[in-house]
């Protein structure tokens, strides 16, 4: 019965240690139009998206829908110009 109980505790924390090893904790974003900001120059001329701002637009995506329903935000994020930088970045925008 002890032996049982040994492997169990010892199988539990193997599978514990394996989760916080091979899982790899999420990353909070913060949501900041400002992030946005190396893409400002795609977004309002024509000029092709830069790498940093491929990142960025990447990593903001969970807060695009955010952007989209602001009205102050919502004609750039919207405008054809951001879907070019979208498209450039392949970054599929969400429908929101």
């Amino acid at each position: 019965m002890v032996m049982v109980k040994a492997t169990w505790v010892s199988l539990l924390a193997l599978a514990a240690f394996l989760l916080v090893v091979l899982v790899p904790a999420a990353e909070a974003v913060t949501c900041s139009p400002m992030q946005l900001s190396p893409c400002a120059a795609a977004i309002t001329s024509s000029s092709p998206p830069s790498a940093l701002c491929c990142a960025k637009l990447k990593e903001q995506k969970p807060c695009i829908c955010g952007y989209m329903r602001n009205p102050s935000l919502r004609r750039y994020i919207s405008s054809p110009n951001a879907r070019k930088v979208s498209n450039t970045c392949k970054f599929p925008m969400p429908r929101c």
